[in-house]
């Protein structure tokens, strides 16, 4: 008879699930692309977004941004109807891409 313990390992990580969804396929550039700015309304985004317009701005002359303020806040007590109207305010302003500024 031995006097050694036995450890039953358990896997740290859940079951992956591959749900078939796919990426949408990555813009080769962002020359005369429309931008959406999308924010939680935490954390200097209004700062961080102004910079953001001007730095794209130097590599991609004829881009065009669709400010936060026309999307409201995408957190908070709206948010619900700010993301529920998201999709068709997207397709009304031909957004091509969408940085999203999230803060914690």
């Amino acid at each position: 008879m031995s006097n050694e313990e036995k450890y039953e390992v358990v896997w740290p990580s859940g079951r992956w699930v591959q749900t078939g969804a796919r990426l949408a396929k990555r813009l080769e550039s962002l020359e005369g692309k429309v931008v959406a700015q999308l924010w939680d309304m935490v954390f200097k985004g209004d700062k961080m977004f102004e910079v953001w317009e001007e730095e794209l701005a130097k590599r991609y002359p004829n881009i065009k941004f669709i400010s936060w303020r026309e999307f409201g806040e995408i957190h908070g007590p709206n948010e619900h109807k700010v993301l529920e109207e998201l999709p068709a305010k997207l397709k009304e302003f031909n957004v091509d891409a969408v940085i999203c500024g999230v803060g914690c």
